[in-house]
Protein backbone atom coordinates (compact mmCIF):
# COMPACT_ATOMS: atom_id res chain seq x y z
CA UNK A 1 0.00 0.00 0.00
CA UNK A 2 0.93 3.25 -0.76
CA UNK A 3 0.89 6.35 1.52
CA UNK A 4 0.21 9.96 0.21
CA UNK A 5 0.00 13.00 1.75
CA UNK A 6 -0.73 16.43 0.76
CA UNK A 7 -0.17 19.12 2.69
CA UNK A 8 -1.92 22.21 1.47
CA UNK A 9 -2.56 25.83 3.48
CA UNK A 10 -5.58 25.08 5.58
CA UNK A 11 -5.75 20.87 5.57
CA UNK A 12 -4.12 18.04 4.81
CA UNK A 13 -5.66 15.55 2.16
CA UNK A 14 -4.36 11.77 2.74
CA UNK A 15 -4.30 9.00 0.25
CA UNK A 16 -4.11 5.02 0.22
CA UNK A 17 -3.28 3.21 -2.91
CA UNK A 18 -3.02 -0.09 -4.30
CA UNK A 19 -1.15 0.00 -7.33
CA UNK A 20 -2.91 2.72 -8.89
CA UNK A 21 -5.94 2.50 -7.51
CA UNK A 22 -7.18 4.87 -4.91
CA UNK A 23 -8.52 2.91 -1.58
CA UNK A 24 -9.37 5.55 0.90
CA UNK A 25 -8.92 8.97 1.28
CA UNK A 26 -8.57 11.29 4.52
CA UNK A 27 -8.97 14.48 4.89
CA UNK A 28 -7.40 16.23 8.12
CA UNK A 29 -8.14 19.93 9.43
CA UNK A 30 -5.47 19.33 12.11
CA UNK A 31 -2.68 16.70 13.14
CA UNK A 32 0.34 15.59 14.67
CA UNK A 33 3.11 13.51 14.36
CA UNK A 34 0.83 10.74 16.46
CA UNK A 35 -1.76 10.97 14.00
CA UNK A 36 0.78 9.93 11.18
CA UNK A 37 2.19 6.93 12.99
CA UNK A 38 -1.14 5.55 13.89
CA UNK A 39 -1.57 4.98 9.93
CA UNK A 40 1.56 3.30 9.67
CA UNK A 41 0.63 0.65 13.19
CA UNK A 42 -2.61 0.65 11.44
CA UNK A 43 -1.71 -0.41 7.86
CA UNK A 44 0.82 -1.82 5.96
CA UNK A 45 3.32 0.87 4.05
CA UNK A 46 5.18 -0.19 1.01
CA UNK A 47 5.66 3.63 0.02
CA UNK A 48 5.10 7.07 0.99
CA UNK A 49 5.14 10.58 -1.04
CA UNK A 50 5.14 13.73 0.60
CA UNK A 51 4.67 17.16 -0.98
CA UNK A 52 4.09 20.19 1.39
CA UNK A 53 2.78 23.80 0.46
CA UNK A 54 1.85 23.89 4.18
CA UNK A 55 3.61 23.72 7.15
CA UNK A 56 4.92 20.07 7.36
CA UNK A 57 3.89 19.61 11.57
CA UNK A 58 7.23 19.22 13.81
CA UNK A 59 8.94 15.48 13.92
CA UNK A 60 7.24 14.30 10.48
CA UNK A 61 10.00 14.75 8.14
CA UNK A 62 12.18 12.71 10.63
CA UNK A 63 10.23 10.32 11.07
CA UNK A 64 8.87 9.40 7.52
CA UNK A 65 13.02 9.76 6.10
CA UNK A 66 12.74 6.53 8.24
CA UNK A 67 10.67 4.79 6.08
CA UNK A 68 11.37 2.58 3.28
CA UNK A 69 10.76 3.83 -0.12
CA UNK A 70 10.15 7.65 1.02
CA UNK A 71 10.07 10.55 -1.13
CA UNK A 72 9.34 14.41 -0.53
CA UNK A 73 8.73 16.13 -3.85
CA UNK A 74 10.95 19.04 -4.76
CA UNK A 75 11.89 20.72 -7.78
CA UNK A 76 14.50 17.96 -8.12
CA UNK A 77 12.26 15.08 -8.13
CA UNK A 78 12.28 13.17 -11.13
CA UNK A 79 9.09 13.03 -12.94
CA UNK A 80 6.75 10.77 -15.52
CA UNK A 81 6.40 13.98 -17.35
CA UNK A 82 8.13 16.65 -19.26
CA UNK A 83 8.63 19.96 -17.01
CA UNK A 84 9.35 22.85 -19.66
CA UNK A 85 8.25 25.52 -16.38
CA UNK A 86 11.08 27.95 -16.51
CA UNK A 87 11.46 28.82 -12.74
CA UNK A 88 10.62 25.19 -11.30
CA UNK A 89 12.12 26.18 -8.10
CA UNK A 90 8.82 28.09 -7.65
CA UNK A 91 6.42 26.18 -9.24
CA UNK A 92 3.64 25.34 -6.71
CA UNK A 93 4.01 21.04 -6.08
CA UNK A 94 0.56 20.70 -6.13
CA UNK A 95 0.58 22.60 -9.97
CA UNK A 96 2.87 19.46 -10.89
CA UNK A 97 1.50 16.94 -9.36
CA UNK A 98 -1.88 17.77 -10.84
CA UNK A 99 -0.79 18.01 -13.96
CA UNK A 100 1.52 13.96 -13.61
CA UNK A 101 -2.20 13.34 -12.54
CA UNK A 102 -4.00 14.73 -14.93
CA UNK A 103 -1.12 12.68 -18.01
CA UNK A 104 -1.99 9.35 -16.01
CA UNK A 105 -6.01 9.97 -16.88
CA UNK A 106 -5.29 10.92 -20.16
CA UNK A 107 -2.41 9.98 -21.79
CA UNK A 108 -1.61 11.38 -24.78
CA UNK A 109 -4.26 13.82 -25.12
CA UNK A 110 -3.92 17.81 -24.80
CA UNK A 111 -4.77 18.47 -21.02
CA UNK A 112 -5.59 21.85 -19.20
CA UNK A 113 -6.61 21.53 -15.52
CA UNK A 114 -8.12 24.04 -13.67
CA UNK A 115 -7.64 24.40 -9.56
CA UNK A 116 -10.09 26.63 -7.89
CA UNK A 117 -8.85 27.13 -4.39
CA UNK A 118 -7.35 30.31 -2.77
CA UNK A 119 -5.94 31.20 -6.49
CA UNK A 120 -7.08 29.66 -9.47
CA UNK A 121 -4.56 28.08 -11.53
CA UNK A 122 -4.17 27.00 -15.17
CA UNK A 123 -2.20 24.24 -15.95
CA UNK A 124 -1.19 22.67 -19.75
CA UNK A 125 -0.11 19.60 -20.64
CA UNK A 126 0.25 18.40 -23.99
CA UNK A 127 -0.28 14.87 -25.81
CA UNK A 128 3.20 14.51 -25.79
CA UNK A 129 3.30 14.75 -21.84
CA UNK A 130 4.89 17.95 -21.74
CA UNK A 131 4.10 20.59 -19.21
CA UNK A 132 4.03 24.39 -20.75
CA UNK A 133 3.32 26.42 -17.47
CA UNK A 134 0.19 28.07 -17.18
CA UNK A 135 -1.72 31.19 -15.56
CA UNK A 136 -2.69 32.22 -12.33
CA UNK A 137 -5.31 34.33 -10.79
CA UNK A 138 -6.91 35.16 -7.44
CA UNK A 139 -9.93 33.11 -6.55
CA UNK A 140 -13.63 33.81 -5.67
CA UNK A 141 -12.67 34.80 -1.39
CA UNK A 142 -9.72 36.20 -3.04
CA UNK A 143 -11.65 38.79 -5.37
CA UNK A 144 -14.28 39.57 -2.33
CA UNK A 145 -11.33 40.79 -0.16
CA UNK A 146 -9.79 42.64 -2.49
CA UNK A 147 -13.36 44.65 -3.24
CA UNK A 148 -13.88 45.14 0.76
CA UNK A 149 -9.95 45.77 1.10
CA UNK A 150 -9.57 48.62 -1.72
CA UNK A 151 -12.94 50.47 -1.60
CA UNK A 152 -14.39 52.41 1.32
CA UNK A 153 -17.83 51.49 1.66
CA UNK A 154 -18.40 47.71 -0.44
CA UNK A 155 -18.73 44.83 2.74
CA UNK A 156 -16.30 42.14 3.27
CA UNK A 157 -18.60 38.90 2.12
CA UNK A 158 -18.12 35.30 1.61
CA UNK A 159 -18.56 33.48 -1.26
CA UNK A 160 -21.58 31.22 -1.72
CA UNK A 161 -23.89 29.16 -4.67
CA UNK A 162 -25.64 31.81 -7.10
CA UNK A 163 -28.82 30.99 -8.88
CA UNK A 164 -28.12 34.11 -11.69
CA UNK A 165 -25.61 35.33 -13.26
CA UNK A 166 -26.44 39.13 -11.72
CA UNK A 167 -27.32 40.98 -8.83
CA UNK A 168 -29.82 43.44 -7.52
CA UNK A 169 -28.26 44.64 -4.37
CA UNK A 170 -24.34 45.77 -3.38
CA UNK A 171 -23.99 42.29 -1.95
CA UNK A 172 -25.18 39.76 -5.01
CA UNK A 173 -23.34 42.22 -7.50
CA UNK A 174 -19.91 41.59 -5.85
CA UNK A 175 -20.51 37.86 -5.56
CA UNK A 176 -22.09 37.52 -9.37
CA UNK A 177 -19.21 39.90 -9.94
CA UNK A 178 -16.40 37.76 -8.34
CA UNK A 179 -17.81 34.14 -9.62
CA UNK A 180 -19.01 35.30 -12.73
CA UNK A 181 -16.32 37.32 -13.63
CA UNK A 182 -14.10 33.60 -12.69
CA UNK A 183 -16.57 31.62 -14.55
CA UNK A 184 -16.11 33.91 -17.98
CA UNK A 185 -11.87 33.92 -17.18
CA UNK A 186 -12.36 30.27 -17.23
CA UNK A 187 -14.40 30.10 -20.66
CA UNK A 188 -12.32 32.36 -22.23
CA UNK A 189 -8.81 30.22 -21.24
CA UNK A 190 -10.39 27.18 -22.30
CA UNK A 191 -11.43 29.03 -25.86
CA UNK A 192 -7.65 30.21 -25.76
CA UNK A 193 -6.07 26.91 -25.14
CA UNK A 194 -7.63 25.21 -27.80
CA UNK A 195 -7.40 27.80 -30.39
CA UNK A 196 -3.91 27.39 -29.69
CA UNK A 197 -3.27 23.47 -29.68
CA UNK A 198 -6.41 21.91 -30.86
CA UNK A 199 -8.66 19.13 -28.91
CA UNK A 200 -8.45 19.83 -25.31
CA UNK A 201 -9.33 17.52 -22.31
CA UNK A 202 -10.19 20.43 -19.16
CA UNK A 203 -10.33 18.75 -15.66
CA UNK A 204 -11.34 20.71 -12.50
CA UNK A 205 -10.57 20.45 -9.07
CA UNK A 206 -9.65 22.38 -6.10
CA UNK A 207 -11.64 23.64 -2.95
CA UNK A 208 -13.70 26.11 -4.78
CA UNK A 209 -14.71 23.90 -7.58
CA UNK A 210 -18.29 23.04 -6.42
CA UNK A 211 -18.83 26.74 -7.81
CA UNK A 212 -17.66 26.53 -11.47
CA UNK A 213 -18.69 22.97 -11.97
CA UNK A 214 -22.58 23.78 -13.14
CA UNK A 215 -21.17 27.36 -14.44
CA UNK A 216 -19.46 26.40 -17.39
CA UNK A 217 -20.60 25.38 -20.91
CA UNK A 218 -17.64 23.74 -22.16
CA UNK A 219 -17.33 20.07 -21.16
CA UNK A 220 -15.46 19.57 -18.01
CA UNK A 221 -14.31 16.61 -15.87
CA UNK A 222 -14.35 17.11 -11.93
CA UNK A 223 -11.56 15.43 -9.77
CA UNK A 224 -10.85 16.25 -6.41
CA UNK A 225 -8.15 13.63 -6.80
CA UNK A 226 -5.95 14.39 -9.37
CA UNK A 227 -2.93 15.55 -6.62
CA UNK A 228 -3.20 12.68 -4.89
CA UNK A 229 -3.04 10.51 -7.73
CA UNK A 230 -0.27 12.40 -9.60
CA UNK A 231 1.58 12.04 -6.06
CA UNK A 232 1.16 8.23 -6.25
CA UNK A 233 2.03 8.38 -9.82
CA UNK A 234 5.40 10.20 -8.96
CA UNK A 235 6.03 7.67 -6.07
CA UNK A 236 6.02 4.80 -8.47
CA UNK A 237 8.00 6.34 -11.51
CA UNK A 238 10.51 6.57 -8.76
CA UNK A 239 10.82 4.10 -6.96
CA UNK A 240 10.11 0.64 -8.91
CA UNK A 241 10.54 -2.41 -6.90
CA UNK A 242 6.83 -1.34 -4.92
CA UNK A 243 4.43 -4.19 -4.77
Amino acid sequence: MNLIIDIGNTRTKIGFFKGEKLKRKLIWDKWKLKELKGLFDKHTINGVALSSTGNIPRGVESFLNKQKNYIQLSALTPLPIKNEYKTPKTLGKDRIAAVTGANDLFPKKNVLVIDAGTCITYDFLDKKGTYHGGNISPGIQMRLNAMNHFTAKLPLLKRRKLKKPFGQSTDSCMRTGAQYGAVMEMEGFIETYRNMFGNLNVILTGGDSKYFANGLKTKIFVNQNLVLIGLNKILNYNVQDLE
